[in-house]
């Protein structure tokens, strides 16, 4: 029986695909890539774009596209057999790409062809890879010796595993735990909706009464709305000590030692290459030119916030007390009487709201939106075969009716899938002879599912977030660049690639985008204009305390990062609360491990990366303001923001793109008034 991930063409055939057919493809590609570059190496003598860079881009194509559904499937449709498959693999991948990167003679080919007369009659975005290929030897190790060669493969290697057992540690803790209620009068405050998924975990689970969960759609709810206050502080501390040695599964899936073991082969690794710290390595394939300008352009938005974020939390406790009695404000409290004092500022609430965002409306005008601005139209595909069947399956097709890409859409939160929202590469645009390969997308989240027989509803954050992951696609799918390795995202400097997400969001927040979509799932009626003055009023409450919290975690991954001394183990909480001294006006708790479960840094993309988001947003914020300055529609805007960043993927320095687009650099103005920070 032949195995699906070696005979794929086209779509990946998710329903076939095993996990006893991982590896042994896996070991059958990574083989066949071995003999296809050791045959380029003895084949030319003379080396060029043709019989060298394009090769060897085919090659890492076809590995990229077969491992990228076990890759998908593993988060979204976790298993033990296809965990243990995973993680065989991953070393394996590793070791491969460690010595593609310490490959001498390859290296020495990407210079030849660097150096010759031929390379200035590439196009830009063959120069790029060609640049960023140099670049890339150098980060594994190329000019170390032979025994330091030796251990950064092996760090590599570790790091790989370390880091996919952070993750499963933190996806097992949030499904390790569960709150079955049969008393009616624990659900007090929480809205209907809440309740009734409750109910619909309960009878999945076959039991009576309401179930709830650590799943965001499950938590958040009890913590913006639950009367009881009890309830409130359980469901927090089951939540802030996942994977940790504190609450109810203490010692379970503890992370500690992993954040210890993560943070000292990144930082050995770092050194072998000569840098000081992890946090300088992360820099070289950011737009961010050193850890200095990092940490002062945190402090400088910190010292611009923190006043308004003080002031922000002094009004919540005073309200609390006034009003509530309160005379401590708890941690598991913040999020309840936040939602009490909006509505007793705004008359607004996320729940109020969620009537007139169900699931279809909501895709319809975003497609809507993008049709406007780049005048592309999103059609949905039928008989795709998927992981899951609430997945669908889409089309982008521009004026002329010419598919320019795909993606999978998976909404909505379930047992073993991990939590968040992200997007990721199923397929990459490139070019094979005159056929060009389509890029294809995977847009995951974590959203409440329908109840009942009401449709899916989100809230007006749901809404931004499926708008933000959009945007994610829209870089990967609409680009032109033919050439894998700066196709998309791929090549884009890791502080940029929040900007095309970050942008998209600002279209959720306009009255004259969200008339096209934003209707009473029951009777049709568009969202009132007094309840849009009312939530567009609110936009900014606790912005101050927003912005505050997110550099808190922006520090917290650079400093951990740039500080570590491999002598002494990192005390965690003692970085933590040095950074709250400086930058947080709500401390937690003491048995709160927020970095144990913070799977950005320590599993994901964004290890002493985690400032990107903000440095992004002053990009994005700043390329919105010229949308509102010539119409939030404007068809001019909007083609020239697609042609000069979406289209271009990573061929050029993303600054140059930005200038290419706003013609001048970002100013960080747009961001703090967009923030509602500086008038």
């Amino acid at each position: 029986m032949s195995n699906p991930l070696l005979s794929m063409k086209g779509l990946p055939p998710f329903s076939d695909i095993k996990p006893e057919h991982v590896e042994p493809a896996v070991d059958a590609l990574l083989a066949e890539c071995r003999s296809k570059v050791a045959a380029i190496l003895s084949e030319n003598e003379t080396y060029t774009w043709d019989n060298l860079i394009r090769p060897i881009e085919d090659i890492d194509e076809k590995l990229s596209r077969s491992w990228s559904p076990v890759s998908h499937m593993n988060s979204v449709v976790n298993s033990d057999e296809l965990r243990d498959a995973y993680n065989a693999c991953l070393p394996k991948l590793s070791e491969y790409g460690t010595e593609m990167g310490q490959n001498a003679e390859l290296f020495a080919a990407y210079q030849q062809v660097r150096a010759s007369d031929d390379f200035e009659k590439l196009d830009a975005a063959q120069k790029k890879i060609i640049e960023n290929s140099l670049r890339d030897f150098e980060l594994s190790g190329i000019g170390l010796n032979d025994t330091d060669k030796q251990r950064y493969k092996t760090l590599m290697q570790e790091l790989s595993k370390l880091t996919s057992k952070f993750e499963e540690n933190v996806l097992d803790a949030t499904h390790g735990w569960e709150k079955y209620i049969d008393d009616e009068a624990m659900l007090a405050g929480l809205p209907e909706t809440a309740v009734a998924l409750a109910r619909q975990n309960a009878k999945n689970a076959g039991k009576s009464g309401w179930l709830f969960t650590l799943e965001f759609p499950s938590y958040f709810p009890v913590m913006t709305y639950a009367d009881n206050r009890e309830l409130r502080e359980e469901m927090y501390t089951a939540y802030a000590t996942r994977a940790s040695d504190q609450g109810p599964c203490a010692g379970k899936w503890d992370n500690a030692e992993l954040i210890q073991d993560i943070l000292q082969r990144r930082h050995e690794a770092a050194q072998l290459l000569g840098f000081n710290n992890y946090a300088e390595r992360s820099l070289a394939k950011k737009m961010a030119t050193n850890t200095d300008q990092v940490i002062k352009f945190l402090s400088d938005l910190a010292e611009k916030s923190i006043d308004m974020a003080r002031e922000e939390y002094k009004q919540l406790q005073d309200y609390a007390r006034e009003e509530h009695g309160i005379e401590k404000l708890e941690t598991w409290d913040n999020g309840y009487y936040s939602e009490k004092l909006r509505e007793h500022q705004y008359a607004i609430s996320q729940e109020e709201l969620k009537p007139y965002f169900p699931e279809s409306r909501v895709l319809e005008g975003m497609f809507a939106v993008i049709k406007k601005l780049y005048g592309m139209q999103v059609v949905e595909l039928n008989d795709i075969d998927t992981w899951h069947k609430d997945v669908r399956f889409f089309e982008i097709r521009d004026a002329q009716d010419n598919p320019r890409g795909q993606f999978y859409l998976d909404l909505y939160a379930r047992n073993k899938k991990r939590g968040g929202a992200w997007m990721d590469e199923c397929i990459v645009r490139t070019r094979h002879g005159d056929e060009i390969q389509l890029p294809v997308a995977y847009l995951t989240c974590n959203f409440t599912p329908p109840v009942g027989n009401d449709p899916a509803l989100f809230t007006h954050d749901e809404v931004i977030t499926m708008f933000h992951e959009f945007g994610h696609g829209l870089q990967h799918m609409l680009t032109k660049i033919d050439y894998m390795g700066v196709s998309g995202i791929n090549g884009v400097e890791w502080d940029a690639v929040e900007l095309p997400s970050q942008f998209m969001e600002n279209w959720c927040w306009q009255k004259q985008a969200l008339n096209m979509f934003a209707c009473h799932y029951k009777t049709d009626e568009a969202l009132p204009d007094e309840m849009f003055d009312r939530m567009n009023a609110a936009k900014n409450f606790q912005s101050g305390m927003q912005m505050v919290r997110q550099l808190e975690f922006s520090l917290f991954d650079f400093r951990m990062h740039m500080e570590f001394d491999p002598s002494t183990p990192t005390d965690i909480q003692a970085l933590l609360s040095d950074i709250r001294s400086q930058v947080s006006v709500i401390i937690p708790p003491s048995f709160n491990r927020f970095a144990n479960g913070f799977t950005h840094i320590f599993s994901g993309g964004y290890a002493a990366g985690y400032y990107s988001y903000k440095w992004a947003e002053v990009l994005s914020s700043d390329a919105f303001s010229a949308f509102e300055e010539n119409g939030i529609f404007d068809t001019k805007t909007g083609m020239r923001f697609l042609e000069s960043v979406l289209e271009q993927g990573g061929s050029h320095d993303a600054m140059d793109l930005f200038v290419q687009f706003r013609g001048r650099e970002p100013n960080i103005d747009a961001l703090l008034k967009h923030s509602g920070i500086a008038a």
